[in-house]
């Protein structure tokens, strides 16, 4: 089985048009690779891993000679492994009349590798990539996109056994080879800790205090594991959203899991168990939010909570208008007093109930109850 990306191979031969180098970042695992030669494929090209040994020790002592000598379309696999790149790209993307269009991919993002955005300001179009999401599995499999998580390679086992197994396998070798890689000197048994803590507080505000105590180790060290972690595409922040109101809000990211199927594995549930655990509800928050911004496509998104109980699971900013989500694992849909006060508050133009049921429905001005499966169609 095959699952079609169409919506990414558009955005990397637009950002191929438009851009001397573009960057597929996303975790590894997720399909950057296989996207890469694809598209690599319909055009001449050449292709550097740099987990091989061999790419490796070539562009580590000859890079500048060994690029130069390269026509067509120039693909730079794990690019992480060799930062120093970054500035030999930056001169080869500003040659006249350039023979070649870089195509590098990433396992860690440019905040983490501290490298690209400085030296490619300008020159290099990102394209974000995750695992397989609903608009590419089909609505018909949304629960199982759920279970098992977007990594293709879980995603498209044959049970529900080997699909955890494989996700077991990906977080060990995530914690002892991966983050060694990028240069961390982090015991595997220490970042995993870590880590199974956080699926623990999937869906709640950081505490760098409470994780600290726990960890025995200081705020800061907590919150480089945590910087670490979704660095490396791991975790999501949301960041809260706090403006000029006569209220006290929260001012601390929420923390998810950004897969449901590691969350799941972290969890030791397999399949369908989701359904009988305390972290159900958060867990189908953390789904449905990745899924609502991959469809929306914004860069502005928010949570937002104050001090006295008024919450939103997700605002989004978009062609100046402000949605507002709150997302739940029920069936039926229910219009709260306090959505009236979020609605007034954030000043939304629309607030959606996505939850599980059937019906895409108007509920009262501006609140509309969204069906979980229509969001790949819905128009926002």
């Amino acid at each position: 089985m095959e699952i079609n990306r169409p919506d990414f191979i558009g955005e990397i031969k637009t950002s191929l048009r438009n851009n001397p180098v573009t960057a597929i970042m996303g975790p590894r695992q997720c399909g950057k690779t296989t996207l890469a030669r694809s598209i690599a494929q319909s055009t001449e090209s050449s292709i550097f891993d740099l987990e091989d040994p061999t790419d490796f020790d070539l562009l580590s002592e000859n890079p500048k000679i060994v690029l130069q000598q390269q026509k067509g379309l120039v693909i730079l696999d794990e690019i992480q492994r060799i930062p120093e790149l970054f500035p030999l790209l930056r001169v080869l993307a500003d040659e006249t009349e350039s023979p070649r269009k870089f195509l590098i991919l990433g396992s860690a993002s440019p905040e983490l590798i501290q490298k690209s955005s400085e030296s490619l300001a300008g020159r290099i179009g990102y394209i974000h990539l995750t695992g397989f999401k609903l608009n590419e599995v089909g609505t018909e499999n949304m629960e199982k996109l759920w279970y098992k998580g977007g990594f293709p390679r879980s995603y498209l086992t044959i049970n529900d056994r080997q699909s955890f197994l494989w996700r077991e396998n990906f977080i060990q070798t995530f914690l002892e080879r991966d983050i060694s890689n990028y240069g961390f000197n982090i015991p595997a048994v220490t970042l995993r800790r870590f880590w199974l803590m956080l699926a623990h507080y999937h869906g709640q505000v950081w505490n760098g205090a409470e994780f600290a105590r726990s960890m025995g180790v200081s705020e800061p060290t907590a919150k480089r594991y945590l910087d670490i972690l979704t660095g490396t595409f791991m975790i999501r922040q949301l960041h809260p959203w706090y403006e000029n109101l006569k209220k006290r809000q929260v001012k601390s990211p929420k923390i998810y899991i950004r897969d449901s199927g590691i969350l799941h594995a972290l969890l030791s549930l397999e399949g369908n168990k989701i359904f009988n655990h305390v972290k159900a509800g958060a867990s189908w928050e953390g789904f449905i939010i990745e899924q609502l911004l991959q469809q929306l496509k914004s860069r502005d998104y928010f949570f937002w909570r104050t001090h006295s109980g008024s919450e939103l699971d997700l605002l989004i900013l978009k062609n100046g208008k402000r949605f507002g989500f709150e997302i739940k694992l029920s069936e039926s849909p229910k219009v709260t007093r306090s959505i009236h006060s979020v609605i007034e508050n954030l000043r939304l133009d629309e607030l959606y109930l996505v939850y599980r049921g059937k019906r895409d429905i108007k509920l009262d001005d501006k609140i509309y109850a969204l069906p979980a499966k229509n969001i790949t169609s819905h128009k926002f």
